[in-house]
């Protein structure tokens, strides 16, 4: 219970992810069924008969989904609870975030039977049930708990939940649905329902997101400032990469209107890409919630010029400070000489858990920086050789992806040494620091994603569903490095940190579903994204390079 109270803060992120992920594919197929597979049913014979049903067979797999993760996030939460206040088990579930999570998860249950009826009384029960859901999820954020104009703030966030789930949440039931019904009119007529829908929901999404963020922001100080401004606008920037891959998409459909079937195999391809990066959104999301809102912080806010200078270029520095000087061993030296000039046991430094961070120095802050630059070169060099790989004339280059490996061990002892596994933590108790579990998942994806793809770039493994590793396991990371965890206090170091992450994270996400269409494209369509996703390695590389805590 202790490991789990020191993984609070990361874990939180990602079960609330994972929630508001369920809950949005169980909404948007609720929408997708009553709006578009039911209607269309009848008009488009045998093939719409058969979406029909598999949107519903999709429907109630996410409604059990939907369940399963409230009720994860639930145990968690009130496991949590009792913990840190000694509360009963019944206390526990009468508080009032756990009667909302308890209301999630048998409003998700009701789906599943529900999602199985075509009579006018099951499609009612599905609205119902559907509206129940969205009502509970709205009473687990933000809005619930504030003493000013709770209504109308509960009012956007419902809308907010429910044109997101309308759009992202319901492209996995048109992806089901187009490959129901290949003929061309009829996966137009589906495709024109489903893009006024997400149109409408998109029109909403930013109306309320605008009105949330006025409440919850206030300001620009706060939105550039804060922890909670700052993920405001990676939202914002994942939102408008969305619309603008959506309208380029819908134009280039128009264009092949004497190819429907290419014209459809596309549209499912970038589909996909919207619902990756759409999932991700979600994530960001729950990094919100998880954060106090903007307007409750009025100290520690980072101003613009302090960003700028951060943002500076400076010249890489490639030279490792000695590990004797960094915060844990030097105050470890000077416990270990308390202890023999008392002739008495001498404490550690730094308890992973123990409520207080690790010691730092400037040492730390030069050891940090030395590891970023090496990584930029490491992925700077990869970024060019994955650009020569692609030129055709240096075959040599496809062994690219080794690099990841070498990469990763060299940030694991790297990490390893700074937190002091080797002068005492130990390597069990190290996994009480939440910064430090992130790091590893990063590496280990790191590495996975290295091997499995010079396996693959050198034909060891020719299934095509082993190239999909690439883009998947680039995705996770750079989810990850947005959902990091972030301070409550807003200490303005931290959140300087994070904002230099921003634009690693963004370029990975570029990367990952740019090599999704080179690979799920027919020729010559994947050509451009071909050449995106080593360019945004190589922007990784030189963002890495000037990397600074100083």
């Amino acid at each position: 219970m202790a490991l789990l109270l020191d993984l609070y803060g990361f874990l939180s992120v990602l079960l609330r992810g994972g929630v508001l992920t369920a809950q949005a594919l169980a909404l948007g197929g609720v929408v997708f069924v009553l709006a578009i597979a039911e209607p269309l049913a009848a008009e488009l014979g045998p093939s719409g008969a058969a979406a029909r049903e598999r949107c519903r067979r999709l429907l109630r797999g996410s409604a059990l989904f939907a369940a399963g993760a409230a009720a994860l996030s639930l145990s968690v939460e009130v496991a949590i609870l009792a913990s840190t206040l000694g509360a009963s088990l019944a206390e526990s579930l009468a508080a009032r975030f756990a009667l909302a999570g308890l209301a999630q998860g048998v409003a998700a249950l009701a789906l599943v039977p529900l999602a199985g009826r075509e009579s006018r009384g099951g499609r009612l029960g599905l609205l119902g049930a559907g509206l129940a859901l969205l009502a509970a999820s709205s009473a687990t954020t933000h809005a619930a708990a504030r003493l000013d104009a709770r209504g109308a703030l509960l009012a956007a966030t419902a809308l907010h939940q429910l044109a997101a789930a309308a759009w992202i949440g319901g492209l996995p039931y048109l992806l089901v649905a187009l490959a129901s019904c290949r003929g061309g009119g009829a996966w137009r007529r589906i495709a024109a329902r489903f893009s006024g829908l997400a149109l409408a929901g998109v029109a909403a999404l930013l109306a309320s997101g605008l009105a949330m963020s006025l409440r919850y922001v206030g300001s620009i100080e706060a939105l550039t400032g804060t922890a909670y401004g700052v993920m405001v606008c990676v939202k914002a920037l994942l939102l408008a990469g969305l619309l603008a891959l959506g309208g380029a998409n819908l134009l280039a459909t128009q264009r092949r209107r004497r190819d429907p079937q290419a014209a459809g195999r596309r549209l499912r391809r970038f589909a996909e890409v919207e619902l990756g990066v759409g999932i991700t959104v979600l994530f960001t999301a729950a990094s919100l919630v998880s954060l106090p809102p903007a307007v409750d912080l009025t100290s520690d806010r980072v101003s613009l010029a302090e960003i700028a200078e951060r943002l500076a270029p400076r010249w890489p520095s490639l030279r490792s400070p000695d590990p004797a000087s960094l915060g844990f061993q030097q105050r470890q030296a000077q416990l270990d000489e308390q202890a023999r000039a008392g002739r008495s046991r001498a404490a550690q430094a730094w308890v992973p858990g123990g409520g207080t961070p690790p010691p730092r120095n400037a040492a730390n802050i030069a050891w940090s920086e030395f590891n970023h630059h090496w990584a930029g070169v490491a992925v700077l060099v990869i970024g060019l050789l994955a650009l020569a790989e692609r030129t055709g004339r240096v075959p040599w280059a496809r062994h690219w992806p080794l690099l990841f490996l070498p990469l990763a061990g060299f940030l694991m002892i790297r990490d390893d040494v700074e937190s002091g596994v080797y002068g005492g933590v130990g390597a069990l108790a190290i996994l009480r620091d939440p910064e430090f579990v992130q790091h590893r998942i990063l590496y280990l994806l790191v590495a996975a994603f290295g091997l499995f793809e010079w396996i693959v770039r050198t034909g060891r493994l020719r299934a095509s569903a082993a190239a999909l590793a690439f883009p998947l396991l680039t995705a996770i990371a750079a989810g990850l490095l947005l959902a990091h965890s972030h301070a409550i206090s807003n200490v303005k170091e931290l959140l300087l940190i994070e904002i230099t992450h921003v634009p690693l994270a963004l370029l990975g996400i570029a990367a990952a579903w740019a090599r999704w269409l080179e690979l799920r494209l027919e020729p010559p369509g994947g050509r451009l994204a071909a050449w995106v996703w080593p360019l945004c390695f190589t922007g990784v590389g030189v963002v890495l390079l000037l990397y600074r805590e100083s």
